[in-house]
């Protein structure tokens, strides 16, 4: 309760603040608004340049682990091929002696 009475009566002082010295309010939200625009032009370059680090991060993985993935795929051709190679010199060797 004594939050909300002091609320209303910050509140109330604080448009009879503006009322009486309205012109120095005003000044000096004319000197800090370019300062709040500058400061949030650059937070928002900031967070903009973090994103494309972080999207770019992100395809990087992407592409190791397709690169990852082929690799393996790439393995496991060598691997049958070495099979079907094996298999067919003993098949070769099985026709050469029948022949």
């Amino acid at each position: 309760m004594t939050l909300l009475i002091g609320g209303a009566v910050s509140a109330v002082l604080g448009l009879i603040g503006m009322a009486v010295w309205s012109k120095y309010f005003f000044d000096l939200i004319r000197g800090g608004l370019p300062l709040l625009l500058l400061l949030g032009g650059i937070l928002a370059v900031y967070i903009g340049i973090d994103d494309i680090q972080s999207r770019l991060r992100e395809e990087r993985e992407k592409q190791e682990e397709e690169l990852a993935k082929a690799m393996e795929e790439i393995e496991l051709m060598k691997a049958r091929a070495e099979q079907y190679r094996e298999e067919m010199e003993r098949l070769k060797e099985k026709a050469g002696k029948k022949g």
